[in-house]
């Protein structure tokens, strides 16, 4: 589609979502549920028209030399699309957060205060490649009472239009705006400059993308952002761990999938065990292809491995590149998560209930863990269901963001005539 006045455009889209969010908003669960099941069925249905459509966006793709991950994020397969009906599916069948109150209780003067949870409004979502964030994106805004603006990638056009189309049809089908969910449909850069500026029409944005674009987002931003920019993120190997226990998480955290903000970037191993645990960790590693880079004491044990450099330590690799350093002890491995962590996910492995507990309490980030990858760090895993994506602020969202990260909570007061004296 061209647009000729991006600014014009962008504010009759921003007009719509703030208009159609009063209609969602006020939608009973049957009703929302009733449009993510025919947004579903639309999916299947067409299922030839989003992959002709995909392969629109992957001819252009190839022409214009874009990498080989890129491509592989931006291709949609058969199974692809199922996955994406399941999800809708999958949120239809999760409880609806709207409406639900907490902590209602008498006060001394009588009245009863509360907390009733409530849509966000709308929600600006911009994202890249992937063109299954956008049934992803518009499923779970609908179910949390909230309208939607979804930006995807230039590099998605067609795929992200023609997804559109099954969310649209759905919206119509229970009786909802059509407005509800709106994909961008032009190109133009500046489209991104307006939506994240319309303090008006949009009350938070979500970026899901690349560092360089979060980063943009969060520095030109007029409107709260929910985000996280990097995922380096730990294993500490304790001195009281079982070793079977840590090779056999550490190896996870890392080789599982290497493109994740939740997998391990650096591992931590206390002195005290890594005669024990590194050669045949680090062999594992070596034969599915990881390089090694480590502290002087974990090159002296495991010597193909490479000097690290100070900034190693603060890199998210997402590829089969790992730091390997070993401390001395807890508090140096905290420390070491203190200073070059990001506040993702971090994890220890030890069987000291102790040792567990301080990791828990001390390591400030989103997701901390016990004897288990940081591969778990997922919305799906968490029982969320699908997620938007995972914040690593302390302002409202926190963690993988699901439904309840999309609403927010008001005071409720319920009272019988009762005046303040």
């Amino acid at each position: 589609m061209e647009v000729t006045n991006i600014k014009a455009y962008m504010q009759s889209v921003g007009l719509n979502a703030r208009n159609a969010s009063r209609a969602v908003a006020k939608a009973d669960t049957s009703t929302k549920n009733r449009a993510l099941q025919a947004m579903a069925e639309a999916i299947r249905r067409d299922e030839q028209k989003l992959l002709d459509a995909n392969q629109q966006d992957l001819d252009t793709a190839r022409s214009k030399g874009l990498s080989s991950a890129m491509i592989d994020r931006l291709t949609l397969s058969s199974k692809g699309i199922q996955s994406m009906a399941e999800g809708l599916l999958q949120i239809a069948a999760l409880a609806d957060p709207i409406g639900g109150i907490s902590n209602l209780d008498f006060r001394p003067s009588g009245i009863q205060v509360g907390r009733m949870r409530v849509p966000l409004g709308v929600i600006g979502i911009i994202y890249e490649a992937r063109p299954n964030v956008t049934a992803d994106a518009a499923g779970l805004c609908l179910k949390a009472g909230n309208a939607a603006i979804l930006r995807g990638g230039s590099e998605a056009i067609h795929s992200n239009q023609a997804i559109a189309a099954c969310v649209k049809e759905g919206l119509v089908v229970a009786g909802l705006p059509e407005t509800a969910i709106q994909v961008i449909e032009t190109r133009d850069r500046e489209a991104v400059g307006e939506l994240i500026t319309m303090k008006a029409f949009v009350d938070v944005i979500v970026p899901r993308g690349g560092k360089g674009l979060i980063e943009r987002i969060a520095n030109e931003a007029q409107i709260p952002v929910i985000k996280h920019l990097d995922g380096i993120c730990h294993v500490y190997i304790d001195e009281q761990a079982d070793i079977d226990k840590a090779i056999r998480v550490a190896d996870n955290a890392k080789t599982q999938r290497y493109g994740t903000c939740n997998t391990m970037e650096t591992l931590l191993v206390h002195a005290g065990i890594a005669q024990q645990v590194l050669p045949t960790l680090c062999k594992i590693y070596f034969d599915k292809g990881v390089e090694l880079r480590g502290n002087q004491a974990a090159c002296a044990i495991v010597s193909p491995m490479k000097l690290a450099t100070e900034e190693d330590w603060r890199t998210e690799y997402l590829a089969p590149i790992l730091n390997v350093r070993v401390v001395d002890n807890l508090d140096q491995a905290i420390d070491h998560i203190t200073v070059y962590g990001s506040q993702h996910t971090d994890s220890i492995i030890t069987e000291n209930f102790t040792h567990a507990h301080r990791f828990l309490r001390e390591v400030d980030s989103s997701s901390v863990m016990v004897n288990a990858s940081t591969r778990f760090a997922d919305g799906f895993e968490y029982g969320l269901g699908a997620e938007i994506g995972i914040s690593t602020d302390k302002i409202h969202a926190r963690g993988p963001v699901g439904l309840e990260g999309l609403t927010c909570q008001k005071f409720i007061v319920l009272g019988d005539g009762h005046i303040r004296q």
